[in-house]
Formats: C-alpha cells, structure tokens, sequence
C-alpha cells in the first residue's frame, strides 16, 4: 500500500461506512437517537443481506485504495475503520445469523424491546413507528424462512435456546393485543404535542393493525416453525457448540477473532480460563473462610448459593440497591478519571417479557442527540434468586466506573469519526467493565467482604466462559459440562448459570472478550506503572485508555505505550 497524505478522503470515507452501518442496523442507529431509519428493521432475508455484505465490501476496496495513512489519529482511524469493515463481513460470512437462535437479543426479544427507546414526537414519527412495526412481520417470516432452509445444510441451533425462544413466543401470544409491549406506545399518546386528534386516531388504528393483522401472525408462524420443524431436528444438549456443524471450527475462529480483536487457539484461550479458575479459586476460598467461616470452596459456593439471608426479598430491594450504587460510584469518579461524561445514567427495570430469559443486566447507551440518557437495565425478578453480594458489583461494571463512563465518554469525543464514537471491539468494551469491577476496590465502593466476594465470583465467572465457551464450541463440551464447571468455580444462582451457558451456545466467542480484554488492560496498567514509577498518574492512565473510542487491542496497546513515551518524556 503506498502512504497517502489525504485525510479528507479518509474522512469521508469513514462518513460514508457510518451511513450505511446505521442503515444495515437501523434498530441500533434508533437507540442512539438517529432516526432516519426509524421505519426499518434491517437486511434478514439472504438477498438483502448479500446487498449489504456488498456495499461493504465495497467500501474495503476504498479504504485499500487510499493506501496507508503517515501518523497519528488518521492512522488509528484507518486501522479501525479497516479492522470494523472486515468483522462485518466476516459474520456475515460465518452465516450464523440463518441459524442461529437467540433468547436474549434475537426475535422476538429485541423487536420487543424497540418501544423502549425509539421515540414518538410527531405524527411522522408515528408513520416510521408503524411501517417498523409491518417490517419487524417482514423480518420474522423471513428469519423462519432462513431456519427451515438451513436445515437441510445441516445448519440448526441448540435445542435449550430454540425452546426458551418458543417459551418467550408462548407467552407474548398468549396475552391479548393490548398487553404486548409493541403496543405500549399508544399510552404515550396523551403526552405527545402536536398531533391532532385524526392523527391520533390514525396511527392508534395503525398500529393495532400491524400487531393483529402481521406481527402476531409472524410470530405464530415463526413460532410454528420453531416447534414444528427446528427443535425436532435441534442439536441436543451433548453437542450444543458450532464445532458440531458444517464448517463450525472455521466459523469459531472468525468468532474468536471478531471479539477479541486478536487471532487465538480455542485451546490456548481454554488453558488461560484454567489457569485464571485456579487462581481465583484460592482467593475465594481464602475470603469466604474469612467471611463467612466454612473450610472448603464448596462449602463457601454452597453458602453464598442457598442463604436466604444472602438474596434480595423483593424487586423494590434490588432496584434500589442499584440506585444506590450508582449514586456513590458517581461520588467517587472524579478522584479516578479526569474526563467524565456529561451525560447520566440511570437505573431501570428489565421489561417482564424478556426477565425470565434474559441476564442479569444490561446497559443501554445514551441517544446522542441527548433525549436519552445511559440506561443501566437490572433484572428484578425472581428476587430470591438475585444475592445482595453480587448486586454491587453487578452495578459498577454495567453503569459508573464501567459500561456509562466508558460508551458515553466515547459518545462525547467530538473530533473523532462517528463510527470510533459508537462502535468498537467487544474486548475492549467488556474487558473495561471486567477491568472496573476491581477497580471499584481500589476506589473504597465496596462496604463488605461480602461485596468483595462478588467481585471474586463475577471475576470467576468471566474466567468460566474462556473454558466453557471454547469448551463447548471447539473441545466438545455438553451443555451439563458447561453448567456444572460454572456451578462448581461461582456462585452464581443455577437459574443465571443456565441462563448464560444459552447465551454462549448462541453467540459464539462473545464470552471470550471480557477476561481477554480485562488482562490487557491490566497488563498496560501494570507496564505503565513499572516504566513511569512515581510519575504514573492512575488518572491520566484511564483518560488515555478511554480517549479514543474503544479501539482493538493491539491499537489499544500502541496508543497507551505512546502516552507512556509521551509521559515520561515530561518527567525528564
């Protein structure tokens, strides 16, 4: 490639890519608060997905064609536009998306989520709110379209997910219209400036219609699909990983690669897990005894597991511990990052329609255009179930110092391209949470020991994933396996433990991002602190880590060591 010294060209290409990623993703492009694509869903059907893997393919071929950019953020900003470009097409090559079922983001559950974010200001909003809602009907009959054909490549999800998803089916259809979250935004009416009463009227009638007459229709028939023709042929539990498929071990990789930005051995990843299991397990053992006086590792798991005193006795409990959680790590910030964001965070409820199924959190990032703030989503349910050790921790990683600070400080980065605002690899976005949780330490969060026992149990079950997930996908782990290794080394409730080894049979390789990330930068910290000494400024540290949208792990490491030179360079 030859050096081009043409930034505006780069420039515009990048604009270019951000145009056509929040049209082939226009659910996405909508909860951050660009709505020109509000009337859509996006590509499912396989023509339509061919014709977006070729416009962005042929914005590769653009990017090659400007050559290499000299220094500085136009070379970053080429490095990840490239490295964003090719995991684009390389999950749409792994076509795991004909196949694969999902419970937790898949349909139905993210269609049903689309009421919470997208917005309902005007009339016109209104219209792209309806024609969304025939679309995600569309989307359904095609995605039913693409499992039956995908069976007879062999192609066929997990049977413990399909079934969750035809749980999730069962109980949306079995309630009447009216009670369907796709309906929920006909009690915003009241509020809304601006419309007339026929305009009331019409989208009301509207979008009754696009439920009664096509989603439900749609989901009945994806739903028959489901029952009738993909869980009599799913895999059974004993084979629940892709290495069990037509290209499968291929497919993996390109998973592997995807999330963690870098090219790594299934066994090498599923070692590290090992090794990591075996050294929280001592640190465990040793607090528990501490903390709560039991002599073995099994014996502390078991307590921390079936004490009622140490569960939450009512969903009121768990929303505001978090609430509370919140507000102090906000306290705490400022000591820790020199950038904050300005927009805030808040604490909501996980919706009922997907609690049962889902983790337990989530985080949603603001809207840019500031209608929204950053929304940390706890799952309430089944109270009893959800320990009071874990709800700290749970809560730094998803909203402040974790996912909030990190997504809505990259948000913020005026001068950088839209797509390294918003966009970035899993490993650095979930490694940061991972990161933070021990972080929290460090910044006095934590009241107890039983809170530091969390941070232990969490940090053990990221390092589970790195030897279920590989285990599972390239070792041939059954599903049983997987949730007994998750049993024996956390202390997460079993329902959450089944609840995530589905999530990891139907999305391949995501799991691995957290702990893979989290070394890394730890590993820059501790390099840092080692070469700069007394001159290591822990803030400065988290500005330069968080001040460029979150990158890929070797652009990661390039720019921190360059703020090391540039550091230590001041200091003599």
């Amino acid at each position: 490639m030859t050096p081009t010294t043409d930034p505006d060209a780069l420039d515009q290409l990048a604009a270019d890519f951000w145009d056509t990623a929040m049209e082939l993703n226009p659910l996405f492009a909508t909860s951050l608060g660009d709505h020109r694509f509000d009337a859509s869903v996006g590509p499912v059907a396989d023509q339509d997905v061919a014709a977006g893997r070729a416009r962005l393919a042929a914005l590769l071929d653009r990017l090659e064609a400007l050559g290499e950019p000299l220094e500085g953020e136009s070379r970053i900003t080429a490095s990840e536009l490239g490295e964003t470009i090719r995991n684009e097409l390389a999950a749409i090559d792994t076509g795991m998306h004909r196949w694969s079922v999902d419970p937790s983001e898949g349909i139905p559950t993210g269609y049903l989520n689309v009421p919470s974010y997208q917005a309902l200001r005007s009339p016109a909003d209104g219209d792209a709110m309806v024609a969304r809602w025939h679309a995600m009907a569309g989307a359904a009959r095609a995605y039913a379209a693409n499992l039956r054909e995908s069976l007879a490549e062999g192609l066929v999800a997990c049977d413990a997910p399909v079934a969750r998803v035809v749980d999730i089916l069962d109980g949306v259809l079995a309630v009447p219209d009216e009670q369907w979250p796709l309906l929920a935004p006909l009690q915003a009416l009241d509020e809304a400036d601006g419309w007339s009463a026929a305009d009331r009227e019409r989208f009301a009638a509207g979008l009754r219609t696009a439920v009664a007459g096509d989603v439900r229709p749609a989901f009945l028939a994806l739903r028959d699909t489901l029952v009738g023709q993909v869980l009599p042929n799913a895999r059974p539990a004993d084979r629940p990983g892709i290495g069990h498929l037509p290209g499968g071990d291929a497919a993996y990789r390109a998973a592997i690669r995807l999330h963690t930005s870098l090219d790594l051995e299934p066994a090498d990843v599923h070692a590290l897990g090992l090794a990591e299991i075996d050294r929280i397990d001592g640190e465990l053992l040793a607090l528990t005894r501490r903390a709560l006086g039991t002599r073995t590792l099994a014996d502390g798991i078991a307590r921390l597991r079936d004490d009622p005193a140490l569960r939450f006795g009512t969903e009121d409990e768990v929303y505001d511990f978090a609430v509370d959680a919140l507000a102090r790590a906000n306290d705490a910030v400022p000591g820790w990052f020199g950038r904050l964001p300005k927009a805030p965070c808040v604490v909501e409820r996980m919706a009922q329609h997907e609690a049962e199924h889902s983790t337990i959190a989530y985080y949603r990032q603001p809207a840019m255009d500031g209608s929204r703030p950053g929304q940390y989503y706890v799952n309430t349910s089944a109270p009893d179930t959800r320990p009071r050790y874990e709800a700290a921790v749970l809560a730094f990683h998803e909203s402040v110092p974790g996912h909030h600070l990190q997504i809505a400080i990259g948000q913020e980065l005026d001068g950088l391209p839209s797509f390294r605002r918003n966009l970035g690899t899993t490993a650095f976005v979930e490694g940061w949470g991972l990161y933070t949780e021990r972080l929290a330490d460090e910044m006095n969060l934590y009241a107890t020991d039983l809170d530091r026992i969390g941070v232990l149990s969490f940090d053990a079950w990221r390092a589970s994933r790195l030897v279920v997930d590989t285990g599972m996908h390239a070792l041939g782990w059954t599903r049983d396996r997987a949730v007994s290794f998750m049993l024996e080394h956390t202390a997460l409730a079993p329902n959450n433990i089944d609840n995530e080894v589905d999530r990891y049979i139907s999305w391949p390789g995501q799991a691995l991002a957290y702990k893979v990330g989290q070394l890394e930068i730890l590993r820059l910290r501790d390099e840092a602190r080692a070469t700069l000494g007394r001159a290591f400024d822990v803030r400065a540290f988290h500005d330069a880590v968080l001040g460029n949208g979150a990158l890929a792990l070797p652009t990661l490491r390039s720019v921190v060591e360059a703020w090391v030179a540039s550091a230590g360079a001041t200091t003599t």
